[in-house]
């Protein structure tokens, strides 16, 4: 696969439909995943980003925007290219998009030694927020342990003392499993990694019972998470052994392709389309209208990420060569998120609620209901490491 052969660029008509930058604009370069293993993921959050720049009439920030769109298939080596190609053939202002944290720890290093500003709508790695964060680099979804803080204190709060875990053995893998035992207070059973992409779980729905959990907490994100629901639910164990997650397994798209297996099961978000604030309502009425389908928190993200830059550069006025100007502006973060309350802590990632939401039937459908919120100005583990 190509990197020519994946360009989307949004100017073209029919497509992402945005009038071409003058040279006074912002170019923004999307490094995203639309084929292959969790597409779904990454059209989401193009989606959501490109449906702020609409409602602006094509511009962020009073000025025209540019969004040049790049599939990596979830492969590092294509985002590896990507981003060179927007660093040196297109110069782009502004790089965002990744939805995997092994692409983002590939790239997001070189975008901002470049001197460039990288503003990520979903991966967070632990690296990223701590010894290796970066003035440039802001994350406006969360840091990769959030969710699973969130699961690990949901689970004890529910009287849980016994949990078997398990995630893929990759960046976001791990961050997810070390995030859920901060705040779980109970015994791990059995701390499993599975590999990144997987499709049958046989092995590890197998090891589940003999170790005796009270609980299963897993982070499988995208079709990981749809093959793994469906085969433990298949093999009986839904109404023996409980299932917890975060969003990541049971967002909108995914819960579709997993059906009724996922009812009444309770995963850990800090988004969803029924939070009862403006901002929000406005977003979910606008999404469903332009792509016929209920937003997901990739959608969200996306759509927070156009917002947030949208603010920043209307505080320079459009003066994109004000670095320190445009960077205290992404550090304000003077936008209405669809999330609520939002801000920045001092390593540029998220300070945000985040809350516990059940899979409920919706019609022939089902969908998440926002049941409580476990974390109230939630912000990340790695603060005092990153040293900027």
């Amino acid at each position: 696969m190509t990197i020519q052969s994946n360009l989307i660029v949004a100017a073209t008509a029919g497509a992402l439909s945005i009038a071409p930058a003058a040279a006074e604009g912002v170019k923004i370069g999307m490094i995203t995943t639309l084929s292959g293993g969790g597409a779904g993921l990454g059209v989401d959050i193009r989606d959501g980003f490109q449906l702020a720049i609409d409602q602006r009439g094509g511009k962020l920030g009073g000025i025209d925007a540019e969004l040049i769109v790049i599939d990596d298939a979830r492969e590092v080596e294509n985002a590896k290219q990507a981003a060179t190609r927007l660093l040196r053939q297109d110069d782009v202002d502004i790089v965002t998009g990744i939805v995997w944290s092994n692409l983002a720890m590939a790239v997001v290093p070189a975008v901002t030694r470049d001197g460039e500003f990288y503003i990520s709508p979903n991966a967070g790695p632990s690296a990223l927020a701590g010894e290796q964060c970066d003035p440039n680099y802001f994350n406006v979804a969360w840091q990769n342990d959030n969710l699973h803080e969130a699961a690990g204190q949901y689970v004890t709060d529910q009287g849980i003392k016994k949990v078997f875990i398990l995630a893929p053995n990759y960046p976001a893998g791990k961050d997810a499993l070390t995030g859920f035992k901060r705040y779980f207070k109970g015994e791990v059973v059995s701390e499993t990694y599975t590999q990144l992409g997987q499709t049958d779980y046989a092995a590890e729905i197998a090891n589940i019972l003999p170790a005796e959990p009270e609980a299963v907490f897993f982070f499988l994100p995208g079709g990981m998470g749809i093959n793994f629901v469906k085969q433990y639910s298949q093999a009986g164990l839904i109404d023996e052994v409980p299932l917890y997650g975060p969003a990541f397994s049971f967002d909108e798209g995914i819960l579709q392709a997993v059906g009724s297996a996922a009812i009444g099961v309770y995963n850990t978000s800090q988004y969803t389309h029924d939070l009862d604030n403006p901002a929000n309502k406005h977003f979910v009425a606008a999404f469903e209208e332009k792509y016929g389908r209920r937003p997901s928190l990739y959608a969200s993200q996306g759509y927070d990420a156009a917002l947030l830059i949208d603010s920043a550069v209307a505080a320079v006025d459009g003066d994109l060569s004000r670095d320190d100007d445009f960077r205290k502006a992404l550090e304000a973060a003077d936008f209405d998120s669809v999330r609520g309350d939002f801000a920045f802590s001092s390593n540029h990632h998220p300070i945000q609620d985040i809350y516990v939401r059940e899979v409920v039937a919706d019609g022939d459908k089902v969908t998440n209901k926002t049941v409580a919120k476990v974390f109230t100005g939630h912000s990340n583990a790695y603060v005092d490491a990153c040293k900027m």
